[in-house]
Order: structure tokens, then sequence, then C-alpha cells
């Protein structure tokens, strides 16, 4: 529990003084925003800072930092320096520069200011691959839910189609009528089971790995996890420490918002908030797999079960949503029941609906076609939903297909992020200011990505060492490259 408690003081430090650094290093300023000078009642609308910060946070959290933090704290307490490290000089950096550049260049997406600072080459690379990303999160999150809901009540294809109709709301409604009222009241929820849940482990007090006690992968020892450290924890603990998905929902907010200087506590805060709760949920890890409290919180008959059995057939059953389930339920009683039913079904309804929008968002950047018409939002809707549709029929039809692209979703999440924080870096040598805030992060993230690509027996499975040495010839490529470009005139 010292780890846990040094982590959020970390957390919180890291907000008030690394958080003041990047925003003296970007220069917020009171220019006119977006949203005053572009205002259309559509998607550029003056929102609350309050209510969008909670946006904010909900869109780039969903379920990520609690599922990836329970199965990333699999590896050990490393998992606690990878989301404070990572929060703090990675994600929050990466998410609070690439807000704000949006900010700077009218609430741009991700694609357009790739293409503005990597060249119209990486501009539709990333516009195809952003597109791609954005409706398999969609349907993937209609699917799943309704399962959730299913065992509840009603019928499995009857929560698929008011998900879908969901969809559609968020997708063409305007941001203050669906997303900026409903979203606001599922973070809420989430922060308070956070709390909750947070003032439970204190109570508790367990006796837990500490981060001293050793960085090694406890999960090869413990459970029987084939995988290294380096990449798996990196890629497995994307949301609650760094992930290039959260670049995608950013340019939403950077439409509303009426001053820069709301960035660092909205784009830089939301990204700390979700550290915290990553570090809450990989604490509970902590305890339900390496202190055996999942024998405190489960049935006599569940315990007699698994006495003499594999520990590996333990993580395999206790898989995240089951622990997300169990432990709300035990430690919350009925009031816990409600809230993991947000956590678990609002947060990715939420998430994939953001994210048909922001499929309709790009669409319209990249064909410049304005949004202020219904005709104008149908038009590019009907496409995307059309393809969402598609991949939602296959997915019912080839579930355990879908789940292998699935597993390099969160690859590709971590490779956007790789990505963005290459453009914030060519942006901030640009403007001769301090680059070194996101280059670092960026040639961390490459290694990781590319070394994860290489070595994953899915892709091409090679020896851990020769890929290594590959990715990192790859990632002094792409330095080589930069410090290129950055003494050649513009």
């Amino acid at each position: 529990m010292i780890s846990f408690t040094i982590s959020i003081v970390a957390l919180i430090i890291g907000y008030m003084l690394y958080g003041r650094v990047a925003e003296r290093v970007f220069g917020a300023d009171d220019r006119p925003t977006p949203v005053q000078r572009h205002a259309d009642g559509i998607d550029y609308v003056v929102l609350p800072p309050w209510r969008i910060f909670m946006i904010q946070f909900l869109n780039i959290a969903g379920t990520g930092p609690i599922f990836g933090a329970i199965m990333g704290a699999w590896f050990g307490p490393a998992a606690y320096l990878w989301i404070v490290l990572g929060c703090i000089f990675a994600g929050a950096v990466h998410d609070y520069i690439s807000g704000m550049l949006s900010m700077r260049h009218d609430g741009s997406g991700q694609a357009e200011l790739t293409g503005i600072y990597l060249g119209e080459g990486a501009r539709r690379a990333m516009v195809v691959f952003t597109m791609m990303l954005m409706m398999l999160v969609g349907a993937f999150f209609v699917y799943c839910p309704a399962i959730i809901l299913a065992g509840i009540w009603g019928d499995k294809m009857m929560w698929v189609f008011i998900i879908f109709a969901y969809y559609v709301a968020t997708t063409l409604m305007p941001i203050d009528k669906v997303i900026g009222r409903i979203y606001p009241i599922f973070a809420i929820s989430m922060l308070f089971m956070v709390v909750a849940l947070g003032a439970v482990l204190v109570w508790k007090h367990p006796v837990l790995p500490e981060v001293w006690d050793g960085l090694h992968n406890w999960g090869a020892e413990r459970f029987g996890l084939e995988h290294s450290i380096f990449p798996a924890l990196f890629v497995t603990i994307a949301c609650g420490a760094v992930s290039g998905f959260h670049a995608t929902q950013s340019p939403m907010m950077a439409r509303c918002m009426t001053s820069e200087r709301q960035g660092r506590p909205i784009f830089y805060g939301a990204m700390i908030t979700e550290g915290i709760v990553a570090l809450v949920w990989a604490t509970i890890s902590n305890y339900f797999f390496f202190n055996d409290g999942w024998r405190e919180v489960c049935t006599p008959d569940v315990v007699a079960a698994f006495d003499g059995q594999t520990a590996l057939t333990l993580i395999q059953y206790f898989d995240a949503p089951t622990v997300v389930n169990i432990i709300c339920a035990s430690w919350l009683g009925a009031i816990g029941s409600v809230l993991a039913l947000l956590g678990i079904v609002a947060a990715p309804i939420t998430t994939g609906g953001s994210s048909f929008r922001t499929a309709r968002l790009i669409l319209a950047e990249a064909l410049h076609l304005k949004q202020t018409s219904v005709r104008s939002r149908l038009l590019l809707s009907l496409p995307v939903l059309a393809v969402g549709i598609a991949l939602l029929a296959w997915q019912i039809g080839n579930p355990s297909g879908f789940s292998t692209v699935w597993q390099f979703v969160a690859w590709g999440t971590q490779a956007m992020a790789a990505v963005t924080l290459w453009v914030c870096s060519v942006y901030l040598s640009q403007q001769r200011k301090c680059y070194w805030l996101t280059l670092v992060p960026a040639v961390f993230m490459t290694m990781v990505v590319v070394d994860f690509l290489l070595v994953s027996p899915t892709t091409f499975g090679l020896p851990y060492w020769p890929s290594m040495a590959v990715a990192a010839v790859v990632t002094l490529a792409a330095v080589g490259k930069f410090f290129h470009s950055k003494r050649s005139p513009h």
C-alpha cells in the first residue's frame, strides 16, 4: 500500500508541477479559440469547463484504465512505475500538447495535424488508420455491452439495436444535446466508484507487493505468463499511462473551450485523473491475485473449485470484467453492482459513440465538407455507420476472428501515440520551444510499438534480443530523421 500512496501523491504533484512546465513550454495565451471563431451550434459549441472536463475524462477513459490496469498489474509492481511516470511525462504531455495544437488549428483532428507537420503522405495514412480504428472501436463496443445487458434483462439483439440507435444520435446530434448532457453523469459515476474503492483499499490496508520488492516479471513466476515486461506492459496499460486514442477525442473538446488556459486542467488534468483510476484498479488487482484477495470475495464453492488449480487458470477465469463485477459487488454492495454496470456497460457505449462521431469529423476534414446541415452530416455518417454495421455483423458471426483483430487495436493506439508525439515534437521544434518535452516519450513509444510488432507471436514472432535490436535501429533512424529535418531549411 505504500507504493500505491506514493504513486497517488506523485500524480497530484506531477499535475501541479510538470503540468505547468508543459503549459509554459506550449505558451497558452488569450487568443480567440475555435468556438469563438467558428461557432456553428453542432460541433463548435461553448460548454462549461467542468462539463468539458467530464466529457474529456470519459472519452479518453472508457474501460481502458480499468481493464488494462488489472491485466497490467499481473506483471507486478512495475505497473506502478509505468502508470506514474508514463502518465506524468508521456500521457498527460501527449494529451495536453496535442489538444492545444488542435485548438491552434481551429479544432483540427489528429490526421490533419499529422499532415501539417509530417507531410501529406503521413496525413493520408493517418486518415485511413484512424478511420479503421474508430470504426473497430465503435463496432466492438456495441456487441460486448449488449451481451452483458442481455444477461440482466432482455434480448441480446434488442440491446444491439438500442445501443446502435444511441450511436446514431451521438454521431448526428449537436454535441451539447446528447454527449454534453449524458457523459458528465457517467463520468461522475465512474469517479464516485473509484473514490469509494480507494477508500475501501485504505481501510483494508492489505499487504501488497511494493516497487522495492522487485521490478522483474512477477507474472512469469506466479501465473506462467510468457510475455516480457518490455514491451508487453507498455501496450497492456495504455489508457492509464499514454494512448494515441486520446488524440482522436481531444479535438471534440478543443472546439468547445473558450480559453487556452482551460487546457491544463482539461487535457493534462483528465489524463492525470485517468492515471489515478488506473492506480486504484492496479492495486486492487495486486490484492486480488498476489494477496489471494479473490478467496475473500468469492463464494466458498468457487474457492473450492480453484484449490489445486494452476495459477494460470486463475487469471484465465478471473478476467478483467469478472474482477470488476466481483470487487464492486462485494466491496460496495448493491450500489456497487449499479456502479459496476455503469463502468462496464456505459463507459464502452459512450466511447463507441464518440468513436463514430470522430469518424464523421475525420471524413469532414478530409473532404472539406461543412457539417452545419443535417444533410451534410447524414452524407458522411451513413457510410461510417454502414461500415460499423458490417463490422458488427462480422463480429456476431465470427467472434473469434474479431478478437484476433482486436488484439491489434491496443497496439494501434500506442502506435498512434508515437506518431502524435512526433507531430508535437516537430511543432515545438519549429516554434523554437523545448521539443525534448515530447521527443523523449516519442522515442520511447516508437521503441515499444516497433518491438511489440516484431516480437509478438501473432505477428512476426522474432526472438527477444533480435527484435530489440531491430526496434532500436528503427527508432534511431526516426531520431536521425527528426534532427536532419530540424537542421534543414523549411
